[in-house]
């Protein structure tokens, strides 16, 4: 080992923060020794006890490498005191204390043993490319060590981080800073991006390599790409320059055998070197000679797909950090070049940081982790970056669909726990549970697989392409799958030979990934214990396993003149025209794309799919069964109508009209056209309506006698109430309404009305006078001169607050004068309407 790291310049100041505090940040650039020595300076100076010290790795390839540096530099066996786990690989032992672990890995490890028994220290290394694992484990660290074990040790290492909201997070504890020892690196973009149609980059980057190799410049070369294809076809094109002849041109990827990978890192000797890389060379791992770098400026991210509801990894172009990040590369032994294979302006343009996964990947998954590691709400978790409440609803709902928790935000339940131990999207946790009910494990992992990429099959072939892949492949008419699965055999037996698939419209690379995705799941299963036939599976028990992954991309087809359909969760698409189940009623899709349909408009298509039935949809999903009864108004027969629909989720499946509609339903529906003026009842005639004044006029008039009174609200509920029981305007056109108003109040309220807002009044010349109710107007009565004679004073009503406005009629009935004044109208008004009167009515009485 080597003290002319950077890095042992901070040991002493380490040594004594960690004695004073149990958390810390730690800043250092690539190349300082950081990721190799901080654990061991841990260790050496127990400061993490006796107990083990943890460092989490994004990558696998970079903690297996890690581990056996240091395992070299300490002279110990790998796997004894230094050892490793990755997914699938586990290379430690009792002895072990200082561990090189991916992510997933000590999160699950919290999932059985929530106090980390053994573990003294944890170190977060480049943290700064922010993996939604490394986000959750580090929430659930503070956690821990708040509650449980406040000797456990904390520690968050990056190249590049931008320090103050993870102070924050932590509480504000120390920040260590080393500084690099790095060579100047000539930056060089080219002029304008190629276009990847013309020039894709692996030809790009070769021909910026030839440019290279001519002007002189020495040393190794690191040569950035997104992926396992670009890399293959990269080392392709270098190997056809003149130049590059004699060159050792390796490739480095998480994919390769261990044998290649350590082959890509470890000095060359004589031979110049070209190391094709994916952004797993970007951090942690040194390849010592490299002063060349030419960078794509790609990196395979990963995202939320929406077409197929799971996370993937999709080609990106990288931040301004990561390309900072590998161009640094070149400068770690002396001055180099770093050549960017986009424009200047195109960089600018560029984000400067990477988006943290949990604001960009589908975040399922994790929720479930958290559950089954005993988290309270998910909303309340100690998130570095909270997660959009859309984000964590969609994970909520997928889980609920899944049967992983009860309801929305609920519990973990049995069948979730076990999903949970699968380190895998839930999706496919659950369809290789369900797969060994079916007997079809084996063929679960390839439709997992299948689903998982991009299509094995090329859309949208000629004639002629078509009709060699219907000769090859069959027809099917109950799955795409079993045609997606027979086309990936036949590339897998031609060893994916580019002109075969061609041929086929079959997708090389995509039926390669697709081999390698299916092996990975199979080993799952057999580890997780689950039988693996060895017999075929019919196309009913594949299409029962997919329906357990994607049970909310069940659709329905809406006629069987098109291919419109309806899908789960209140969205609607069409299901591909090239689709074998093109003819089923109900199916399951795999993918749900959106696709530009022309004129600017959005289409959404279902592919991938398979044909389901009702009954498995209620063997498997039996709570989110429920039955509806959708009511509805029919103008022509004025009548209200009923339907009986039996749902999956909100998805109609089937339906039956019913002879009489539910009750409440039908005598809302009635009562909404009644009160809308469309149906006339002819039992709210004159009398209903002056009863309502009368009570709104007392109320009014009088309010401490607290009655209620009639608005618009108790009228429409009123109607409702007449419509009981009837389903047609024809049964309640003639129902006498007034029983039921007056059922409105109480038998002594009732007497109130009839005492202080009489229908009529009785006069004190022993007459009687109806008294009319209006609103907006004062109640009045309407008299003849002759019936007034002997009433001197005007009637009152409202227990005598409220004086009747008087309409004194002529003898024809005709209104002479309108008071509230009849004293005053017999002494001052009254002498010159008798004259005129007298006059014209000489037969009458006038007094």
């Amino acid at each position: 080992m080597s003290r002319d790291l950077p890095i042992f310049e901070l040991e002493a100041e380490l040594v004594r923060t960690v004695g004073k505090s149990r958390r810390f940040v730690l800043t250092a650039p690539t190349g300082s020794g950081k990721s190799t020595q901080v654990p061991q300076m841990l260790v050496d100076h127990g400061l993490a006890g006796d107990g083990e010290v943890v460092i989490l790795q994004p990558r696998r390839i970079a903690a297996r490498l890690l581990a056996a540096r240091v395992a070299r530099e300490r002279k110990a066996r790998l796997g004894g005191e230094v050892g490793y786990q990755v997914r699938f690989e586990n290379v430690t032992s009792r002895d072990t204390r200082i561990a090189y672990v991916t992510e997933g890995i000590l999160l699950r490890r919290m999932m059985t043993d929530p106090g980390l028994t053994g573990v003294g220290a944890i170190i977060f290394d480049e943290f700064h490319e922010r993996h939604l694992y490394g986000d959750l484990t580090l929430g659930m660290a503070l956690q821990l060590q708040q509650l449980l074990r406040p000797d456990l040790l904390l520690g968050v290492m990056s190249a590049t981080l931008e320090t103050g909201p993870l102070l924050r997070h932590l509480g504000g504890c120390p920040v260590l800073r080393a500084e690099g020892r790095l060579y100047p690196v000539e930056i060089r973009h080219v002029e304008k991006t190629p276009d990847p149609a013309r020039c894709p980059p692996w030809q790009a980057a070769a021909d910026a390599l030839a440019d290279l190799l001519e002007e002189g410049i020495p040393g190794d070369v690191l040569i950035f790409m997104p992926g396992a294809y670009e890399i293959n076809r990269t080392i392709q094109a270098v190997q056809a320059l003149p130049a590059a002849r004699g060159f050792a041109v390796l490739p480095l990827h998480g994919e390769l055998p261990v044998e290649a990978q350590d082959a890509a890192v470890a000095p060359a000797g004589s031979r110049r070197k070209v190391v094709v890389a994916t952004n797993v060379a970007e951090t942690s791992l040194t390849i010592e000679g490299v002063r060349i770098v030419i960078d794509s400026g790609l990196a395979r991210m990963a995202r939320f797909d929406a077409w197929r509801g799971i996370n993937t990894l999709l080609v990106e172009s990288i931040s301004r950090a990561s390309a900072d990040q590998r161009a640094g590369r070149a400068g770690r032994t002396a001055p180099g070049v770093c050549v960017r294979l986009w424009s200047e302006r195109e960089h600018a343009g560029r984000p400067a940081a990477e988006l943290p996964e949990v604001r960009r990947l589908d975040l399922s998954e994790a929720v479930l982790l958290l559950k089954a590691s005993g988290v309270g709400p998910v909303r309340e978790f100690p998130w570095l970056d909270a997660p959009e409440a859309k984000a964590l609803s969609r994970a909520e709902t997928l889980l609920d669909d899944l049967g992983a928790t009860e309801g929305l935000d609920g519990p973990i339940t049995e069948l979730g726990r076990r999903m949970a131990f699968f380190p895998l999207h839930p999706r496919y946790s659950r369809m290789l549970l369900a797969a060994e009910g079916f007997g079809c494990v084996r063929e679960a992992a390839w439709v997992a697989a299948l689903t998982e990429g991009r299509s094995v099959l090329v859309r949208r072939t000629d004639s002629e392409t078509e009709e060699r892949r219907e000769r090859a492949l069959g027809e099917e008419s109950e799955s795409d799958f079993a045609r997606l699965i027979r086309a990936w055999r036949h590339a897998g037996e031609a060893n994916y030979d580019l002109e075969v698939c061609r041929r086929l419209g079959i997708h090389a690379q995509a039926a390669r990934q697709a081999g390698a995705a299916a092996d990975m799941f199979l080993r799952l299963a057999q580890r997780a214990g689950l039988r693996v036939g060895g017999g075929e599976a019919d196309a009913g028990a594949l299409a029962r396993c997919m329906l357990t992954a994607f049970p909310d991309h069940v659709a329905k087809r809406v006629d069987g003149g098109t291919l419109r359909c309806q899908i789960v969760h209140g969205r609607r698409g069409v299901l591909d025209k090239e689709s074998a189940v093109r003819g089923a009623p109900l199916v399951v899709a795999a993918e749900i794309r959106e696709v530009e349909a022309g004129r600017g408009e959005i289409e959404v298509r279902l592919s991938q799919a398979a044909a389901i039935r009702v009954e498995w949809l209620q063997e498997l999903f039996p709570r989110h069964f429920s039955r509806s009864v959708r009511v509805a108004w029919d103008s022509a027969a004025k009548r209200v109508t009923g339907e009986e629909e039996w749902l999956y989720h909100d998805l109609p499946l089937e339906s039956r009209r019913l002879d009489r509609p539910p009750e409440e339903e039908a005598a809302r529906l009635l009562a909404e056209e009644a009160n809308k003026g469309k149906l006339v009842l002819q039992g709210w005639n004159h009398a209903v309506e002056q009863w309502v004044l009368r009570v709104n006029f007392l109320a009014h008039a009088c309010p401490d006698l607290e009655l209620p009174e009639i608005g618009p609200a108790e009228r429409e509920h009123l109607v409702r109430q007449l419509c009981r029981g009837a389903v047609s305007y024809k049964e309640i056109k003639d129902r006498p309404m007034l029983p039921i108003l007056l059922s409105w109040l109480t038998g002594s309220q009732r007497g109130l009305v009839e005492k202080h807002a009489p229908e009529r009044i009785d006069l004190p010349n022993g007459k009687k006078a109806k008294i009319v109710y209006a609103a907006g107007a004062p109640p009045h009565i309407a008299v003849r001169i002759q019936e007034l004679y002997g009433v001197n004073d005007t009637p009152k009503i409202a227990m005598g607050r409220v004086p009747l406005q008087v309409h004194i009629l002529a003898p024809s009935q005709r209104p002479v004068q309108i008071t509230q004044d009849l004293r005053g109208f017999w002494r001052d008004a009254y002498p010159k309407v008798k004259q005129e009167l007298q006059r014209k009515y000489p037969r009458h009485e006038w007094r």
